[in-house]
Formats: C-alpha cells, structure tokens, sequence
C-alpha cells in the first residue's frame, strides 16, 4: 500500500477564516444585502494575497450567501419576500426533522442543550436588548438542530440561519415585546423536555408561520 506524505495544515486555513469574517458581516449587516465585494480591496483590508479571498468569497458562493454575476462581479444576496417565506420553509423543514430525531430519545439532551440559549435570552430581553436577543435566538436554534445528532442537518441550518439575520437587517428582531420572544422559546424548551410530542411540534411550526407573518406583512 502506497504512503502519501502531507504537509502539515493549520487547523483554520486564511481563507477559512476570511469566510468566517464575511459570514459574520453579511449577518449583521456590515457588509449590506446587494453590496458588491472587491477582491483587491478586501485582500488590502485583511492584508492578505488576493487568493484565499478569492478562495472565501466562492466558499460563499457555494453557501448561497453571495451571488457572482458574470462580467459584474460578485455581490451580497439581496433577500425578496419570496425568498423569506422560503427560508422559513427550508427551516420549518430541517428543524422538524431534528425535533422528530430528538423527541425520539434524546430530549434531555436537547433540553440541557437549550438552557444556555433560553437563560441569555430572558436575561437581554430584560435589558431591552434586541441584539442580544436575536443573538441568544440564534443560538436557540442552532443547538436544537444539533441535540437531534445529524451534521447533515447542521450544515443545512447554517446558512439558513445566517439568512435569517439577514431578513430582520437593522430591525434585529420584529417582535414589539422582546419578552415575548423569550417566552415562545421558553414554552418550546418546556414542550421538548417533557410536553406532549404534538405540542412541540405545534409550538415550533407555529413560531416559523409567525416569523413569516411578521416579515412579509
């Protein structure tokens, strides 16, 4: 059996970490839905080769994140209320699928898993802070979907909670009440932990219909 001799990498490659930046930019609305992005500019900003940008940027164009368009170049998606009612659709999906797997053996893994998420949230909901609420939210789902133990389900609801951030833009959030927001996600942890398996599942299909609602209207 032949013997391949590799080089030692980094655990994070420049252009992973580049498109970890972007990621992160493109969900708090530094960098805007339908910005344009320069590969030489940004190469100077990160002070980088303008490879592993080039590198990052089509890892983001893979994800679905940016779009190139030939001859134009490559811009930030700018999300349509098509294109959030069906966000919340692939969501609604993905996450009824990991509280199927979860309400099958593992909801006291989810219910621990959630607790940080749900304790952060009433906390900034307290102080009025929509961005730390959003954030806690955030975090919400993305330890739902990984107490279900897919990473295939993980890899699907990534972007799409990034998508997410995006819709609300500067709003951060749609809900008047930032407390009222942490009770649903409280009500849904109770529900996984221990209510009947209908009532999870109506919680979390009712909190995705809603989310639509208060985007689209």
């Amino acid at each position: 059996m032949s013997v391949v001799d590799f080089e030692p990498v980094n655990q994070q490659s420049t252009a992973e970490m580049i498109a970890d930046r972007l990621r992160e930019a493109i969900m708090r609305g530094g960098l805007e839905p339908g910005a344009q992005l320069g590969e030489a500019d940004l190469a100077a900003q990160f002070g980088v080769s303008r490879g592993p940008v080039r590198e990052a940027m089509q890892r983001l164009v893979s994800e679905g994140l940016l779009r190139s368009i030939r001859h134009r170049g490559i811009f930030v998606i700018d999300l349509t209320h098509d294109d959030v009612a069906d966000i919340y659709r692939a969501r609604t999906a993905i996450e009824s699928g990991a509280l199927t797997l979860i309400l099958d053996g593992r909801r006291h893994i989810a219910y621990q898993a959630l607790e940080p998420s749900v304790t952060h949230m009433n906390a900034r909901a307290a102080a009025g802070d929509a961005v730390g609420v959003s954030d806690a939210d955030q975090a919400f789902h993305e330890a739902l979907v990984a107490s279900a133990g897919s990473p295939r389900l993980v890899r699907a609801a990534r972007t799409l909670l990034i998508e997410t951030r995006m819709c609300l833009g500067a709003l951060q959030t749609t809900y008047p009440d930032l407390r009222e927001q942490a009770r649903e996600h409280v009500e849904l942890r109770e529900a996984i932990g221990s209510g009947p398996e209908e009532r999870a599942h109506s919680l979390l299909a009712e909190h995705m219909h809603d989310a639509v609602h208060r985007l689209c209207v």
